[in-house]
């Protein structure tokens, strides 16, 4: 099964629309922390509505902590400086999305901490997309090429 990563989320209200889409797909979210939000945020609780308690959500330390614990699966990080467009990469059971910060992306080790990097490809000038959706756009395709989406 596919799963998604967030490094350092720090805008509550995305975070919590990811692990509400995970909870409707079946998937699993690691939070890579700091986060910059508190679990009690009340715009986190609210994107989130019930599906954060219906969510399979985990928190890891931190980067290095995180690295550590996912030891031999692919790790494919959504970014704007990549150069393999999502839908032009072969995604595979067991591959971990890792969404950077909105604010700031990854750091230079998380980038070259990563199997893969793949691109949304936007108009010319423009500077990104929201990380929620972002993640939705990508986990869609990863999800079609793996045959992911949960039987009605």
């Amino acid at each position: 099964m596919i799963e998604i990563a967030l490094f350092q989320p720090d805008i509550a209200p995305n975070a919590a629309t990811i692990i509400r889409m995970a909870a409707c797909f079946g998937l699993k979210v690691t939070i890579i922390e700091p986060a910059g939000f508190a679990w009690t945020d009340s715009s986190f609780r609210r994107a989130g509505l019930d599906y954060l308690d219906r969510a399979v959500v985990r928190r890891s330390q931190s980067w290095q902590a995180f690295h550590e614990e996912i030891q031999g699966r692919r790790l494919v990080l959504v970014s704007t400086k990549a150069e393999i467009p999502y839908s032009q990469f072969n995604f595979a059971v067991g591959d971990i999305i890792l969404m950077g910060q909105e604010s700031a992306g990854v750091p230079r080790e998380v980038h070259d901490g990563v199997s893969a990097r793949v691109l949304i490809p936007m108009k010319p000038g423009e500077r990104s997309l929201n990380v929620s959706l972002a993640c939705a756009i990508v986990t869609g395709e990863a999800l079609r090429q793996t045959a992911g989406f949960p039987n009605p």
